[in-house]
């Protein structure tokens, strides 16, 4: 059941009541006590499938979680509308506790059998540019994660059915198991994900144990939680990890094997050995370059994002550390003070140990591979963490550098797309904060009077990444007041790699000067240096057409020019804001025959998978919830009756309603994630303040539906919507003031903050669609769930429309959009109350 549509979700059962009539009996304690355990269990699923998708493909693929829930939840509806149908509520009457348990039990079974599947289906994500029988394994991916949302939203829509008078109580046990089940699946992130789902999925048999008067169905509780139990020592509900993803590719190589594993709110982490073929990853290392590195261990977060861990083996001989690209910095002048954000396995602060820093201060997010990294491996690393010289911090990069008062002569932005990963293009559609022009001026802030910021990015032909750098460190300069951005960007690259600098002051001549002599003796190409002409710098590793070179003058060019450029470039290489923070993005429409070429060279994965994923599930979620959601209710009756609005005004209100709580509340979990500082978390926090907050905003609006007329209806919408404005507004300003004070907050005390600056708004949100329902029912009742069909409908496409609006027109226009999609809805509604139309009407 979805915990994204909170207002389609409460008002629904209302919905569902009313089509089974105001049933005066009270439902008993074991029934509130099992609808609070199937609350919890349904939160936790999907919060945990968002992570076991993220482990066997990526990030992007647990967008759909939303929208599948929401398809669930959509389809029972429906489901429920038309069993209830003739003597349906007599049925439900006599045989409700039975098919309570038989719905619950369904949960637990289908949760189980629809990961089996999901595992077996051949789907994946990086083929779907050239393989379009992808779509199909999309959609049976997308169908067979639905059905235990199915059977969960079931269990919710027959208690309201056969409960209707009762369902405050009701509903105050959904809203408190929904919260122990945002906080069990944090509690969970410790253990390993399907670990946390067979736990959730067991509530389904408990919850119907305890609702069940009969013994078949205590019966069968038993049998599937000892089968569920039968599982957990076995892998057969692990997610296995994409072919592409980069631990997947290192264990084939012969005796790789996983040494170590843990498991954080960040993450699923492992640590893999290859003792025959000895892993040596040094991104950026020259050509020229004879010494090999030191054996590495590799360091995976959910199956990709390789973060070496080097071997001290007492050679103390780390030439090899001078001869990459990130070594540009400390050959221009010898930084004294070093911050690495994102320590990950040590290899940057191991060389900037090695180069002469005095001073390292390390943050990592993650207390596992700090713990791992620091401790665990610390014989192996030859106690690098423990270095007298190095400072670790277990923190969030971007708020840790809000808070810092301190001043660095360097910053290394560690961290990055990872050099060897297959599915980099996937990412295209995740956020990343890191680099967006507003950290690049935090950044700056942080900087002594002659600091550098360094950015090393893999390599990519045609280049996107690194304009877009450039083109993002440009901006934040000019944001700084500099007149002349290029006299303090410097890059260089080779083959594989380019490395990025941006000074605070301008770069000397003999800085300039230092660049020239390490490039020319390593073999590296100069892509950009003040004062010097680049082109004759083209020497070791050609570029036919020379496009990085060309792209880099021309962003650095007055601004028309500059952004004339950006708009009839290829790709997207516009500044990164926080606004649009998908750094990783750069696919544009025009591009696609490009895209076609690479496809028959092999490289096709390389451009913004992830972006055209997102777009194939929304193509394939808008035909599912109409022929799942919609269409079955056409099998329901008919009459005519007069209400004040037509079918069409009706229509309209409900769809705008559920389209605009979807943008809305995707945007927020997206501008959430800059506070909290990771995607997950940030749907955990979110979405636990989003169902509260809405919740309540629902049972608020029924206490005044009965006696209210339809003028006085009208005016509550009114009220809500502007409330809504209002309530953005209170948003705004509270994360704007908790980027800037809560900065050094622990992630408690940020969850606590982003619940203030949600609660309002997720209230009012929480208040328009009971409304709508209350004045149908009153003289359609039959078309309700017709009505919440509509708004299910346009929850699960607003879920995936929400990411893709995001990215072409930014957070703040795409919250624009839902503000005039709730605006229309009130509009449509105060137009039409008069109107005097049928229902049958259009």
């Amino acid at each position: 059941m979805s915990r994204a549509s909170v207002d389609a979700e409460a008002q629904t059962r209302t919905s569902r009541a009313d089509l089974a009539g105001r049933d005066a009996a009270k439902p008993g304690t074991s029934l509130i006590v099992a609808i609070a355990l199937l609350s919890a269990a349904a939160l936790a699923w999907q919060l945990l499938l968002m992570r076991w998708l993220a482990i066997a493909h990526w990030h992007p693929f647990a967008v759909m979680i939303i929208s599948l829930a929401l398809l669930g939840h959509g389809a029972s509806g429906t489901w429920l509308s038309l069993w209830l149908r003739g003597d349906g509520r007599e049925r439900l009457a006599r045989r409700f506790n039975n098919a309570f348990a038989g719905c619950a039990l369904l949960f637990a079974a289908s949760a189980a059998i629809t990961l089996v599947v999901a595992r077996a289906l051949p789907f994946n994500g990086l083929e779907l540019v050239w393989n379009p029988r992808q779509l199909l394994w999309l959609s049976a991916l997308y169908l067979t994660l639905s059905v235990p949302f199915f059977f969960a939203a079931a269990c919710f829509g027959l208690a309201f059915a056969r409960h209707g008078a009762q369902i405050p109580a009701l509903y105050g046990a959904d809203l408190l198991g929904a919260a122990i089940g945002a906080l069990a699946a944090l509690a969970s992130s410790l253990m390993p994900v399907q670990h946390g789902l067979l736990l959730a999925a067991l509530c389904g048999p408990i919850a119907a144990g305890i609702v069940a008067r009969e013994r078949a169905p205590r019966v069968g509780a038993a049998v599937v939680a000892l089968a569920l139990l039968a599982l957990a020592p076995t892998h057969v509900l692990a997610p296995n990890a994409n072919e592409f993803k980069g631990m997947s590719k290192t264990l084939l190589l012969p005796q790789a094997r996983v040494i170590a594993q843990g498991f954080d709110p960040y993450g699923s982490f492992a640590i893999v050995d290859s003792p025959r073929v000895p892993l040596r990853h040094a991104p950026g290392l020259s050509l020229s370059h004879a010494e090999e590195p030191p054996p590495q261990l590799a360091l995976y977060t959910d199956g990709d994002g390789l973060s070496p861990i080097v071997r001290d083996d007492g050679r103390r001989d780390w030439q090899w550390l001078e001869a990459m690209t990130s070594a540009l910095p400390y050959r221009m002048r010898t930084p004294d003070t070093v911050l690495v954000l994102g320590a990950g396995g040590g290899m940057d602060v191991l060389q900037a140990l090695n180069l002469g820093a005095r001073h390292v201060d390390a943050v990592e997010q993650s207390a596992r591979r700090l713990r791992w990294v620091q401790d665990d491996f610390a014989a192996y690393t030859g106690g690098l963490l423990h270095d007298r010289r190095v400072r670790m911090f277990v923190a969030e990069p971007r708020s840790f550098v809000r808070a810092s008062r301190d001043r660095y002569d360097l910053i290394v932005l560690a961290g990055g797309e990872s050099f060897a990963s297959g599915g980099a293009g996937v990412q295209s559609a995740s956020e990343q904060y890191a680099l967006t022009v507003e950290a690049m001026r935090e950044y700056l802030d942080r900087l002594a009077p002659n600091g550098l910021i360094v950015a090393t990015r893999w390599s990519k032909q045609p280049p996107r990444d690194e304009l877009k750098l450039f083109a993002t460190a440009v901006a934040a300069l000019r944001g700084e007041g500099v007149a002349e951005p290029a006299q303090h960007i410097a890059a260089i690259r080779n083959w594989d790699a380019s490395t990025w600098l941006v000074a605070r002051s301008a770069l000397p001549p003999q800085a300039v000067t230092a660049l020239l002599r390490f490039s020319d003796r390593h073999g590296f190409d100069v892509v950009h240096a003040p004062g010097w002409r680049v082109r004759a710098q083209e020497r070791f590793h050609l570029l036919d057409p020379p496009t990085l070179y060309d792209g880099t003058q021309t962003l650095l060019a007055p601004g028309p020019q500059a952004r004339e450029y950006i708009r009839a470039y290829r790709f997207d290489i516009g500044p990164a804001r926080d606004d649009r923070p998908y750094f990783a993005h750069s696919f544009r429409w025009r591009s696609l025959p490009e895209l076609m070429r690479l496809r028959a060279q092999g490289s096709a994965v390389l451009l913004d998978s992830g972006y055209l994923l997102v777009v194939a599930a929304l193509l394939q979620a808008v035909p599912l919830a109409l022929l799942l959601v919609l269409l079955p209710l056409r099998a329901l009756p008919a009459p005519r009756a007069q209400v004040p609005l037509s079918r069409t005004r009706m229509g309209l209100y409900f769809l705008a309603l559920g389209l605009a709580f979807l943008l809305v509340e995707i945007v927020t979990l997206s501008r959430l994630t800059l506070l909290i500082g990771h995607p997950w978390l940030a749907a955990n926090v979110g979405l636990a303040a989003i169902l509260l907050c809405a919740g309540l905003g629902s049972l608020h609006a029924q206490r005044f539906v009965s006696d209210a007329d339809d003028g006085m209806l009208a005016r509550r919408v009114g009220w809500a919507v502007r409330a809504i404005v209002f309530g953005l507004l209170w948003q705004f300003v509270v994360f704007a003031a908790g980027h800037a004070l809560a900065a050094s907050w622990p992630v408690w005390g940020r969850a606590m903050l982003a619940f203030v600056g949600i609660a309002p708004l997720a209230f009012a949100m929480g208040i328009p669609f009971p409304l709508g329902l209350a004045r149908l029912a009153r003289s359609a009742p039959a078309f309700v769930p017709w009505a919440w069909g509509l708004n299910g409908c346009a929850s699960v496409i607003a879920a995936l429309l929400a990411l893709l609006l995001s990215i072409a027109i930014g957070l703040r226009a795409t919250l624009i959009v839902a503000l005039a999609l709730y605006v229309f809805a009130a509009w449509v509604w105060r137009e039409g109350r008069d109107s005097g139309l049928g229902i049958g009407d259009s």
